[in-house]
């Protein structure tokens, strides 16, 4: 029996989508699996809640005819894009399929892209890209380039309007690795994922270093050594599930305040562990994650980028309910000192809570910025002025509880009241000036001390006297610099408090196209 119009376009449709779904074929695959990477179905299956996923433009095959390709399509041709949910909020996602064409970006691949951004901006939900690619599609000359241009573009109009995160899953090289570097984190698996400008074999042809692909591009040489990734995550299904939790802090777009959940830890919880956090010994290092931890909700800290400038924190929490950005300088790591890596870390995170309305919490023990000439000629004076800048421009609410050292220039940089934080706190222990005792008796009574019969006696005597001076948060509060000094175990509830009155704060900038961020 003839088969019907209607049928025959049913069945048509059925072949296109298997076609679709098989990707490269099931022997690519197996390859990918072989590797320990999962396809990029599995991937979107593993990243939004189940049965959410919307596929947008499964059919869209290149338009290249040169070399051959006119005979070699694929419906989709190597990314799968789409909308679904992620704990019951909209996201848009792409996912590159390394089973076409090794994930190569063709002019039709980056327009699904460009087709998914532009959405997302206009509905104002997240876009998170699931990469996994080797590069440019050569056969396309100029319009692969085009299209990771167009790419490029929207994810700079994007910026500060919606949230956007990348997982590299795979290969990213060349021009790729651009797009991820402007978005606002990106996340990498660790062993099967690598990002460069130029790989191992160009490196050895051009300056005669040999250098492995993990070595050079790695994860763990990303979140440790060029600050690039802000989370290694142990594979795929961890990085992925690292995605989900990061969205969970996060708000829709920049219109939108940050999700709230609710918590059974009580905010006016006293923890008197902080009481004796900070040692009697000024010189003696603690870890201020033990401090963050007692303070924000249910002791739970995401921290992020983890491994880099481990000299300060960077993180999201929850007071009350209500997601925050928590930074901290670290003692525990180069005395907590502000150097190159540290500033420009703080700062962009102190920039992406902005955009996005999240409150910024911040925990001082900063005994300056780090000397030496390898940070002053890495540029120092302008890398910790982008901190400087980041707080100072942030219009969220600003909470800050200085802890114990808060010394120079640090002080200022570190929301002080004087760059608009809003409520300043500090705790009993705390030092607030412009340097520490030793150095600044060293340099006010040079002179008395060299004439003093007994200088070791006499300049413990006048260092005494600065300590008592300055060594304490007394002078601060007198002049209004502190709002209030508090006791360590009432941090959490001063906090809590200080954010629900802060949450109705609005503040007005001066009309201007942009500042000049001193990049």
């Amino acid at each position: 029996m003839a088969r019907t119009r209607k049928e025959q376009v049913l069945d048509r449709l059925a072949d296109l989508d298997a076609k679709a779904v098989a990707g490269g074929g099931a022997e690519r695959r197996e390859k990918q699996h072989q590797q320990g990477k999962l396809t990029a179905r599995e991937r979107i299956e593993l990243l939004l809640d189940p049965g959410s996923f919307i596929e947008m433009d499964r059919f869209v095959t290149h338009r290249c005819v040169d070399f051959g390709m006119a005979d070699k399509k694929f419906p989709g041709d190597g990314v799968v894009t789409g909308h679904g949910t992620v704990e019951g909020r909209t996201i848009y996602v792409f996912a590159q399929d390394f089973t076409v064409f090794g994930g190569s970006l063709s002019g039709a691949f980056a327009q699904k892209i460009c087709k998914i951004m532009d959405l997302a901006v206009k509905t104002g939900a997240p876009v998170v890209g699931l990469n996994d690619s080797g590069g440019a599609r050569i056969q396309e000359g100029v319009e692969s380039l085009a299209g990771y241009a167009e790419i490029f573009w929207r994810n700079t109009q994007a910026s500060g309007v919606i949230p956007q995160i990348s997982l590299i899953l795979g290969p990213c090289a060349g021009g790729a690795v651009y797009s991820p570097a402007i978005t606002d984190f990106v996340i990498m698996a660790q062993q099967t994922s690598f990002m460069f400008i130029t790989g191992p074999d160009v490196i050895k042809t051009v300056t005669h270093e040999s250098v492995t692909q993990e070595e050079l591009g790695g994860a763990v040489r990303h979140a440790t050594t060029s600050g690039v990734a802000h989370f290694a995550a142990d594979d795929e299904k961890a990085a992925i599930a690292t995605a989900r939790v990061l969205l969970s802090f996060l708000p829709s777009n920049n219109l939108d305040s940050p999700p709230r959940i609710a918590t059974q830890d009580p905010v006016n919880r006293k923890d008197e562990k902080l009481k004796t956090v900070v040692p009697d010994d000024p010189s003696k290092p603690y870890d201020m994650k033990d401090v963050i931890h007692a303070v924000v909700d249910d002791g739970v800290f995401f921290e992020v980028h983890e491994r880099y400038a481990r000299n300060i924190l960077c993180g999201f929490a929850r007071i009350n309910g209500q997601s925050v950005g928590v930074v901290g300088n670290q003692p525990a790591f180069l005395a907590g000192c502000l150097d190159i890596d540290a500033s420009v870390k703080a700062a962009r995170f102190v920039r992406f809570c902005d955009c996005f309305n999240i409150p910024l919490v911040t925990f001082v023990d900063v005994p300056g910025f780090l000397p030496g000439t390898a940070q002053e000629y890495g540029g120092i004076i302008r890398h910790g002025a982008k901190l400087l800048y980041a707080y100072a421009e942030a219009t969220v609410p600003k909470v800050t509880i200085i802890t114990r050292k808060a010394y120079g220039g640090a002080y200022d940089v570190m929301s002080s009241k004087h760059i608009r934080g809003d409520m300043n706190f500090a705790w009993p222990s705390a030092e607030i000036a412009v340097m520490g005792p030793d150095g600044a008796v060293n340099i006010i009574y040079r002179q008395e001390l060299q004439k003093a019969a007994n200088p070791t006696a006499e300049r413990a005597k006048l260092t005494e006297h600065y300590r008592d001076t300055f060594a304490n948060p007394f002078k601060a509060a007198e002049l209004g610099y502190v709002d209030e000094v508090i006791h360590p175990e009432d941090t959490r509830q001063r906090v809590a408090r200080s954010l629900e009155l802060l949450k109705g704060k609005r503040e007005v900038a001066p009309s201007r196209k942009h500042g000049n961020l001193p990049l």
